[in-house]
């Protein structure tokens, strides 16, 4: 009889994930500190949320996405579906819908958490990423939203970016309200048709965008995307509209009145940004970096957007009778710390453990005091915590970059001194126990 052979498990990722190792998680943690300083100083309150949410609560709330279940991770418990939470925003509305008489108005809230989204990945996007978020809830008045991208831009320079290194892009969201009115564009499919084609003005240009505005358009694959199926006096008009580079827009001009007011300059009217389809209602923004990394297959790129934002004044009522305007800003922070990783030269404090090799079973609790003494100082020690002789423990002191390695064998127990050995230069002294510590400290 032959034996089913045993199927060995895969170690490989499924798409769109990736394991984070420590460099870019300790970039990512010194990140982190810079956005909590920012925002204690700009009085935002600290909040989190759980990573699962009820798919009613934020599947029909999901930017861009036409079903409920789109684009997120889903299951069913007893009775209900419930989803990872796709953004941070809208498990914020449900939670301010929630606490809506408890809560100050206007509600200032920042958040850092993991967020999921069931589409298909791309370069430098992944199905699961850190978010950054600060939102304003409560409140129409658009000093919140000027401040947003004040914020943004000073957290950006905390952690090592210059002026000159991204731009906050600002537009609105009732630019193309008032445009689709007057060219009587009022079927809700060709509205979001006619957005998501111009939301690809960046990545492929007006001459293609305007296919996909008209009939449809054919890309190098093959692959054919239906069009909106606008007139060509309607694109002509969208086209010379989304051109001006000055607004009438009065929520824009009220905006830049307030920037001149922070002295804030680093901003560029866009009116041709896009973003949340179904989201927004008033100003948005959108965070660019300007200057060129490396993609993983080692491609030179413009590295583009980080985040986003925009005013959303119609979110929590989705939860009840609630008159709750909002605006918020978001950043990804995975993508941020890939594009710092290549712009800045962080000098990166990493502690590795000095090393106590075990030269003998039994003398456990000699290795132990050592090890205190070390601890008590202040210094990162370990006794060797394999197995194995003297050339292993080096190998693996090696291996892990630790600074020195502590020998303690027969011939130190006779002279009650260790030698301490600097891996860096190879150099051996011996050492009384009692001045350890300090000659360790020289030398990490």
């Amino acid at each position: 009889m032959v034996k089913d052979k045993k199927t060995k498990p895969s170690k490989e990722l499924p798409l769109g994930f990736i394991d984070r190792e420590e460099k870019e998680l300790l970039i990512r943690d010194f990140v982190i500190s810079n956005i909590k300083e920012v925002m204690i100083k700009y009085g935002f309150q600290y909040l989190e949320t759980p990573s699962f949410e009820y798919t009613d609560s934020i599947g029909k709330f999901l930017p861009d996405k036409d079903r409920p279940d789109q684009g997120v991770f889903s299951f069913k418990d007893e009775r209900n579906w419930l989803s990872l939470r796709y953004d941070l925003t809208a498990p914020l509305a449900r939670y301010v819908a929630k606490n809506y008489m408890e809560l100050p108005k206007p509600f200032k809230r920042y958040q850092l958490g993991t967020v999921w989204r069931n589409e298909k990945p791309g370069p430098g996007r992944f199905r699961e990423f850190l978010q950054f978020d600060a939102d304003v809830v409560g409140t129409g008045n658009l000093q919140a939203d000027a401040e947003l991208c004040v914020l943004i831009s000073e957290i950006l320079e905390k952690c090592g970016l210059d002026v000159k290194d991204y731009t906050v892009k600002i537009s609105t969201r009732k630019l193309l309200d008032d445009l689709f009115k007057n060219l009587k564009i009022t079927s809700r499919e060709q509205s979001l048709t006619t957005m998501r084609a111009l939301d690809k003005i960046d990545r492929l240009g007006w001459a293609e965008v305007k296919k996909l505005l008209g009939k449809g358009r054919k890309d190098k694959s093959g692959d054919y995307t239906k069009g909106a199926n606008l007139t060509n006096d309607q694109i002509i008009e969208i086209e010379s509209k989304l051109n001006k580079k000055k607004t009438d827009m009065e929520d824009i001009k009220e905006i830049l009145s307030i920037f001149e007011a922070y002295n804030f300059k680093n901003y560029e009217y866009n009116p041709t940004i896009i973003r949340g389809l179904e989201y927004y209602t008033g100003p948005i923004f959108e965070v660019n970096l300007n200057f060129e990394v490396k993609n993983l297959k080692g491609q030179i790129i413009q590295f583009g957007s980080i985040g986003g934002g925009g005013r959303y004044d119609n979110l929590v009522s989705n939860f009840g009778n609630l008159n709750c305007p909002a605006t918020g800003i978001s950043i990804g922070l995975d993508r941020l710390v890939f594009a710092l990783m290549q712009k800045k030269d962080f000098k990166l404090e990493t502690s590795r453990p000095v090393v106590i090799c075990v030269f003998n079973t039994t003398k456990t609790k000699e290795y132990v005091q050592i090890l205190k003494k070390l601890r008590s100082s202040n210094i990162s020690a370990e006794i060797y915590p394999g197995e194995g002789k003297l050339k292993k423990q080096m190998e693996y002191a090696n291996k892990i970059g630790s600074p020195a390695v502590i020998l303690y064998g027969d011939d130190e127990i006779k002279t009650g001194n260790v030698t301490l050995k600097n891996l860096e230069t190879g150099n051996e002294s011996s050492i009384k126990i009692e001045d350890l510590a300090n000659e360790i400290k020289k030398i990490v």
